[in-house]
């Protein structure tokens, strides 16, 4: 992968789930710890809502690592946060993955089959980097092949692909996982120090979203 990949020290989901209230008091700077970007993105979290984005790429070491961490604090997320995966592609050879998500998401498939992605590709050593590779492993994981094959060929899927591309571009993603938040500012593991801080920083953020809104 030619962009960098973000160095992710991962710490214990239980250890850093425990300092919620003490996160809330550091006082993160834009420029060092996060980024406000220049010119705000649009959301689609809604009225009242705040939005956080998780930008990754299946075949991520770091995304990997990061996703279980991600997944709990998702589940733990206020209310008023919505939380959406975006899969990146930097590449040609990364759209077989990203299609792949957005046909799980629109399979309602995502809770049950997210991980076993990961796991195939990093524990199983499987590529999934083209069509036939994603079709064929999909078939073996108990997908209708037919159902699976219309939805990642579908029309909504490349339409969800397109506007993935279009948000690592307006939040200038150079490497995975990195988040963004409200559409106004984007984090990651160098800017926060590591993927669980991120977290931290990306929580400071939303109370301030919730403060301004």
């Amino acid at each position: 992968m030619k962009r960098r990949l973000f160095s992710t020290v991962m710490l214990s989901v239980t250890a850093w789930l425990g300092h919620t209230s003490a996160w809330a008091q550091q006082a993160f700077r834009s420029g060092k710890d996060y980024i406000t970007l220049e010119r705000p993105v649009a959301t689609e979290a809604g009225t009242g809502k705040i939005e956080v984005l998780e930008f990754f790429w299946y075949s991520c070491p770091h995304c990997n690592q990061f996703e279980p961490a991600f997944e709990q604090w998702a589940k733990n997320a206020p209310k008023d946060v919505v939380v959406r995966r975006v899969p990146v592609a930097f590449r040609d050879d990364f759209v077989p993955q990203q299609r792949l998500y957005y046909t799980l998401e629109a399979m309602n498939l995502v809770e049950k089959m997210h991980i076993r992605v990961f796991t195939a590709i990093h524990g199983e050593k499987l590529m999934l980097n083209s069509d036939a590779a994603v079709l064929a492993w999909a078939e073996k994981q108990g997908i209708d092949k037919t159902k699976f094959e219309q939805a990642y060929k579908s029309f909504g899927v490349a339409t969800k692909s397109k506007r993935a591309v279009q948000l690592q571009n307006d939040f200038k993603i150079e490497g995975v996982p990195s988040l963004g938040v409200a559409g106004r500012f984007y984090i990651d593991g160098t800017l926060a120090g590591s993927m669980p801080r991120a977290l931290q920083v990306a929580d400071a953020l939303i109370a301030q979203s919730r403060q301004n809104r």
